[in-house]
């Protein structure tokens, strides 16, 4: 696997979707390298709400992300879940989506399950993402020319029978909406031959990306620092990605519904079934 501290070097007449790919994966790869030396070390978590924590280790690699962005882009908006960055996506000009650390449940129960997520978008549309995934030994990137895993490039499978696939499901839902978390799961097992619940969105999504699930589902409208960097792997890895209505999906959409493609029908209606 490629060492999470190597960074790509750029000749010098590279395009600026060259150069926004270059840096997303440098940043997320620095991110990373924060996060994983404070990985299984004796540190506080506090909690920002209800089901919610946070570790000093979230704000200082969402820290060094936005620095590793601001050598090479210092106007672009920075949207992230901790501290003062922006929570929404812009529908005009450049911003980056990042999470510093996408999985922290199990980053502080000492679970490899997690990773620090960063995606470029223009216009509302992303053009590159990296999910670095140090405790796994996986880096995960896409630009606009296609996916890779480990710098070789990644496709969803080819699964076509409900029986044989394997379906996640992603976000997590407020104690006061457990039925819906218990109609997921039902949706799943009566629909497809296995569930996985791996516990990091942005895990979860490039795990698709890459052929190990069939499938991802949620009924909540998704964070953009849960998704965005997933959501692009997965499509340019051949995979299908849409919200609860079958439309394509976009950062402000209602429900994420993901899969390899040949199965979307039946993983749609999985998720459309949460809240029956």
């Amino acid at each position: 696997m490629s060492d999470i501290d190597e960074s790509p070097v750029l000749p010098p007449d590279v395009s600026d979707a060259e150069k926004r790919a270059a840096v997303t994966e440098a940043a997320a790869r620095a991110g990373a390298r924060v996060a994983n030396d404070a990985f299984r070390t004796d540190m506080p978590v506090e909690e920002k709400g209800a089901d919610d924590v946070v570790t000093e280790a979230d704000r200082a690699a969402q820290r060094t992300v936005i620095e590793r962005i601001r050598e090479s882009f210092p106007e672009d908006t920075v949207v992230g879940e901790e501290e003062d960055a922006h929570k929404r996506v812009p529908d005009e000009g450049a911003a980056w989506v990042i999470d510093p650390i996408d999985g922290t449940h199990n980053f502080v129960r000492e679970i490899r399950f997690w990773g620090t997520a960063v995606a470029a978008v223009i216009d509302g549309e992303p053009v590159a993402a990296a999910t670095v995934a140090p405790a796994l030994g996986d880096v995960y990137t896409a630009d606009l020319d296609g996916a890779y895993r480990n710098g070789e490039p990644m496709r969803v499978n080819d699964v076509a029978e409900p029986r044989r696939g394997a379906v996640d499901p992603t976000l997590w839902w407020d104690h006061d909406e457990r039925d819906e978390y218990a109609n997921a799961c039902e949706a799943i097992v009566d629909r497809f031959g296995d569930m996985r619940r791996l516990g990091a969105a942005q895990v979860v999504l490039p795990t698709v990306a890459a052929g190990g699930l069939e499938g991802t589902i949620t009924n909540l409208r998704a964070n953009p620092w849960d998704s965005v960097a997933g959501v692009f792997m997965i499509r340019q890895a051949g995979g299908t990605v849409t919200d609860l209505e079958g439309d394509r999906w976009r950062h402000d959409s209602v429900g994420l519904v993901a899969s390899n493609g040949p199965l979307h029908d039946e993983v749609l209606a999985a998720a459309q079934a949460i809240e029956e």
